[in-house]
């Protein structure tokens, strides 16, 4: 696992094993994780339920568990393991939300300006747009992943797998807008990183998000999205224009087709939005 994975994904292992314990503490297992058994694990499941953590949260730390139970009983250090035939929490069958041009257009004219964060904070949503790249993608972008010749964004993506993204013109022009003056204006000394915070150091996954919602706030009381909705967007206005699927799935790297799927169920709705609306018979 550590050779493939991401430090978030590492951090977030550590972090729901700790909490894995401390829970087989509290009901007084000796041996904590060895000696776990299937009662446990469920009773942690509904304590997390009790806690209101969503299904998407819950079946996240059941993956963590299975994980690292598979090891423990591949490694012979338990003769059981106590996730098996523990299903997931059925997970809610929700769209992706994404956002119309229009509202689009109102965040990128919050961003204008001739401050250094606004160039930044322009080139970054630009940029998310522009190629549907992830959040971490997104920050840990180095200045040498980016050619404006060839018009590309080199990302390292999960499990470090590379991929090349085209990069559209406007997203070139905020970039390049940014290099020459926000960006040197927020740099305390040499940086790799693209995307740098008001001290100079590089922008964290953290960062961008209140970055982004605060520039959201600015821009309409009603919108409620995340970094991740311009993912979505991305997908769904290229299928709206008649992308194909595979095409969609390369540039977002996803590793099974079925999770692109899912944005195929937003433009039948939108199809039939305009059918309704168009059809004299509909």
């Amino acid at each position: 696992m550590e050779k493939n994975a991401s430090p978030n994904t590492l951090t977030a292992y550590t972090r729901g094993l700790s909490d894995w314990e401390e829970f087989l503490n509290e009901e007084g297992v000796d041996a904590g994780c060895l000696n776990a058994e299937r009662l446990h694990v469920r009773l942690y499941l509904t304590a997390m339920h009790n806690k209101g953590l969503q299904r998407t949260s819950i079946a996240r730390e059941l993956s963590v568990l299975r994980t690292f139970y598979r090891f423990l009983k591949r490694e012979s250090m338990i003769l059981e393991n106590p996730t098996s035939f523990t299903h997931f929490p059925s997970q809610p069958n929700r769209l992706p939300r994404f956002l119309y041009e229009e509202e689009l257009q109102s965040l990128f004219e919050v961003c204008r300006g001739d401050d250094p964060l606004k160039q930044r904070d322009l080139a970054i949503i630009e940029l998310l747009y522009a190629t549907g790249i992830r959040v971490s993608e997104c920050t840990n972008l180095k200045m040498t992943d980016l050619d404006f010749v060839t018009e590309t964004v080199h990302v390292l993506g999960k499990g470090r797998k590379e991929r090349y993204v085209p990069v559209g013109a406007f997203a070139i022009d905020a970039l390049e807008r940014y290099f020459e003056d926000g960006r040197k204006r927020l740099m305390r000394e040499e940086a790799q990183h693209v995307f740098l915070n008001f001290r100079g150091l590089p922008l964290t996954d953290r960062g961008l998000r209140h970055t982004l919602t605060k520039r959201v706030q600015e821009a309409s009381h009603t919108l409620r999205i995340s970094p991740h909705s311009l993912r979505h967007t991305f997908a769904t206005h290229l299928l709206n224009e008649g992308a194909d699927l595979r095409s969609v799935q390369e540039l977002l790297g996803h590793e099974n087709l079925r999770t692109t799927q899912k944005y195929t169920h937003v433009t039948t709705d939108r199809l039939r939005h305009v059918y309704k609306g168009a059809h004299p018979r509909a």
